[in-house]
């Protein structure tokens, strides 16, 4: 029943706003001029080889993200908090790894819970902190009850629960292997396919209504945009500053079949889908480019590497390519903690402030994003808890090169426990003390292996970590008690912190459907419209 009075209460709000759906948009309050505003798009499974500007290759599909590159900030050594969805965006919006804020794998359409709900989101500092906030795209932190966008932070919301293959559509487009449509008449379709979801649609939310299921992934792309756009010359006109983050359906499978892929001429699907990817946000930046360019902090990035089973509709990795793992079998892609996983392309843009056409090395991580725009706002992080991510401002703005010392890559439905730090990056050296267990295009699982003492590379020699240090050289000895010294202390501070639990119970009734009278839970917008109706 609490639930249900807050959905109640909440869809009264709908109708209070001044222009748009659940925001108040309306003047008075904090000025635009006294603090920035904020758009973080986060594209999904995109390769660091995928990036023109990253990865010097016959085609380039990515000529806004390039041009982007070229009037801001290029990051090569930047990196996902996690390889698998959930983790990385939890990471994202609390600046703390799984370990902390109790996100450890991915959530399911059946999910109970969610990011748990005594984390602080960076949605909600920046709330306080006097600024209008939205959420586009993929959320994928809990769907039921009190764990959706709009009642952690977000003042409005469109898109997705979760990632757009957990759940039939009637365009299902490219998939490795191929889907089928949706189910119709009175009995849902079973496929033999593990990979494929056919007893449920895939669901569009605007705020807490579904607005069509399933989804039509050919126009999504469109509609993203559109909704972007809207949201930002709103926010602009009504002189609050914003923040505006974005989860892109890009670059996860399915790849749609739009007009784009068709005029591909004879492309393969993921690059017509990379390029429909960056003429989205070629058009989120024209509009901050026309509305507040001036005061307009844009960060880019990805929440992990290419799924490497899904084949030729997987991104590219680039130099990374984990060739210790591929000597023995399986993936060295998303879910392991190899380079190919976890490293992925960043670029920040905000004319006057970040440094034209320049390229960092500085170590970084998806990390990083929520102190750095809660300091940038000027706002406070909240002092219950420790982060795990660092204010790179000083980078952002060319004052330093200097990024973390010290990262750790949590294990992400690879080998070993969810969550556990099994990897530790320390300056140019990574030791792994767990490897093997994703699965590759070929379909090989490469066994999981525990290492005691630990594999150590050093990337600066080897990229392609192909070889790892001899454990008798003076180098792995001088290396390996520094590891062993930050690993102890990250895991003692870890225990002494204010950690959470997030539920992942499974109930299917709190499956997202609009019509559960209707197979596949069929329904469809009748309009778009700025105030949706409550119904499809």
């Amino acid at each position: 029943m609490g639930w249900l009075f807050l959905k109640v209460l909440f869809l009264g709000v709908t109708f209070l706003g001044c222009l748009y759906p659940l925001v108040d948009f309306c003047p008075g309050g904090e000025t635009r001029g006294q603090k920035p505003n904020f758009v973080i798009i986060l594209a999904d499974d995109m390769g660091w080889g995928d990036l023109g500007a990253n990865w010097d290759t016959e085609t380039k599909d990515t000529a806004n993200l390039d041009k982007m590159a070229a009037e801001g900030m290029r990051f090569v050594d930047f990196h996902a908090a996690a390889s698998t969805c959930s983790p990385s965006r939890a990471s994202l919006l609390t600046g703390r790894l799984g370990l902390r804020n109790g996100v450890t794998h991915n959530f399911a359409v059946t999910s109970v819970g969610g990011l748990p709900l005594n984390e602080t989101t960076l949605a909600e500092v920046l709330q306080q902190a006097g600024y209008v906030t939205g959420m586009i795209g993929k959320w994928h932190l809990g769907h039921h009850g009190p764990y959706h966008p709009n009642f952690r932070g977000f003042d409005y919301y469109f898109g997705i629960p979760y990632s757009h293959d957990m759940g039939c559509t009637d365009t299902p487009g490219y998939n490795h292997p191929p889907c089928p449509a949706c189910p119709r008449g009175d009995r849902p379709s079973r496929s033999l396919e593990r990979d494929c979801y056919t007893d449920v649609a895939l669901p569009l939310y605007e705020n807490l209504n579904i607005v069509e299921q399933p989804v039509n992934l050919s126009s999504l792309a469109h509609k993203y945009a559109e909704k972007a756009i809207q949201f930002i010359q709103n926010a602009s006109a009504s002189g609050r500053p914003f923040l505006l983050y974005m989860g892109l359906a890009h670059m996860h499978v399915p790849i749609s079949r739009t007009q784009l892929s068709a005029d591909a001429r004879g492309r393969r699907p993921y690059g017509a889908g990379l390029r429909e990817m960056d003429s989205l946000v070629g058009q989120i930046k024209d509009k901050v480019d026309r509305t507040a360019k001036e005061n307009t902090f844009l960060w880019f990035t990805g929440d992990n590497g290419p799924w490497a089973q899904k084949c030729e509709l997987a991104g590219s990795v680039g130099p990374f390519t984990g060739l210790w793992q591929t000597h023995q079998g399986g993936s060295p892609a998303k879910q392991t903690t190899w380079e190919g996983g976890h490293r992925v392309p960043a670029l920040a843009y905000w004319p006057g402030r970040v440094p034209v056409n320049v390229t960092s090395t500085a170590l970084l991580s998806v990390l990083d994003i929520f102190p750095t725009v809660v300091a940038l706002a000027g706002a406070s992080l909240p002092q219950d808890r420790h982060f795990d991510g660092l204010d790179a401002s000083e980078v952002l703005f060319g004052w330093s090169q200097t990024g973390h010392r010290v990262l750790f890559h949590p294990n992400s439905g690879a080998a070993g426990e969810f969550g556990a730090l099994q990897t530790v990056r320390l300056g140019p050296y990574k030791a792994f003390y767990v490897s093997g267990g994703a699965k590759a295009c070929d379909g090989d699982v490469g066994p999981e292996q525990h290492h005691e003492p630990p594999l150590i590379f050093n990337l600066e020699d080897d990229v392609a970590e192909a070889v790892p240090l001899d454990r008798g050289s003076a180098e792995y000895q001088g290396v390996l008690p520094k590891v062993r010294e930050v690993l102890a202390d990250v895991l003692l501070d870890i225990a002494g912190d204010n950690t959470s639990r997030a539920d992942y119970t499974r109930d299917p009734s709190v499956t997202p459907c609009c019509n559960p009278h209707h197979v596949a839970c069929r329904c469809q917008a009748t309009g778009w419209t700025d105030f949706p109706t409550g119904r499809c």
